[in-house]
């Protein structure tokens, strides 16, 4: 049953309350247009505040291209590289983008990443230097490959974080080349371990999706004011909630791994 007319949403309410609260929150302008949550709007925000250079994407964990973080970007003339391990996955993205992969737009590697090839992989895609958005999903090896990536400089970086754990847990799943999610909730690393690897590689954090599944940094010297003080998963956290966007999908299965405390 739809509300009436002129009424908000407990969603909507909610973070129109936050924005109130804080209008340098990132997370009230979510909306959801081809991402799997409402990161294409806080996207969209983002670079609002900070400005585009070359509207460059690079991102990792595409799926079959038509529930990702770039492809909203990507329709809209930004441009940029997308990799991913799954045959199938690349086949759609073939078949449905074949215009932009024709024209140059979008590039496309097919290939199952690790913290030792990710490096060449996208130096011989022809992306080197800044780029205006870095996205990783890969669930699992998440941090490892964003802690190993050296050959593109990103104003911006969105990871997918395991919101499992809350702040100040800092854990993160062993590096395992050969790792492949089990669709359970042991992946990737928790928030807090983003935090301190992304501080550590000049990023702050600026928010995290309302359904607390990725989290969003930006280059320091980009933030200047602009975003939600401080920049800790204390601050930015969300917990996860997959149903706010995806019906029925309440929680990942529970399954539990090794975990590496930092």
């Amino acid at each position: 049953q739809e509300a009436p007319a002129g009424t908000r949403t407990p969603f909507e309410a909610v973070l129109e309350a936050e924005k109130q609260r804080d209008p340098r929150a990132l997370t009230p302008y979510g909306f959801t247009a081809y991402s799997q949550a409402d990161e294409d709007g806080m996207i969209e925000e983002l670079f609002r505040r900070i400005g585009t250079t070359n509207r460059k994407f690079v991102e990792f964990g595409c799926g079959d291209g038509l529930e990702n973080n770039t492809v909203y970007l990507l329709l809209t003339g930004w441009s940029g590289l997308w990799m991913d391990g799954s045959a199938e996955g690349m086949r759609n993205i073939r078949a449905q983008f074949k215009p932009y992969a024709d024209g140059g737009q979008l590039r496309l590697k097919e290939a199952f990443l690790t913290r030792d090839n990710i490096n060449s992989i996208i130096r011989e895609a022809g992306i080197t230097g800044e780029i205006d958005l870095l996205s990783i999903d890969i669930d699992g090896n998440d941090y490892w490959l964003w802690e190993a990536l050296t050959v593109i400089e990103p104003r911006a970086v969105i990871v997918e974080y395991n919101a499992t754990f809350r702040p100040p847990h800092k854990l993160v799943q062993p590096y395992d080349p050969n790792y492949c999610w089990n669709s359970s909730n042991y992946f990737g690393a928790s928030l807090k371990a983003l935090e301190e690897l992304g501080a550590r590689k000049g990023y702050d954090l600026v928010g995290c999706c309302y359904a607390g599944t990725n989290a969003f940094f930006v280059r320091r010297d980009l933030c200047q004011g602009r975003f939600s003080d401080p920049p800790t998963a204390e601050r930015h956290y969300r917990e996860a909630q997959y149903d706010a966007f995806v019906r029925g999908a309440m929680r990942h299965r529970r399954s539990v791994g090794k975990y590496q405390i930092l």
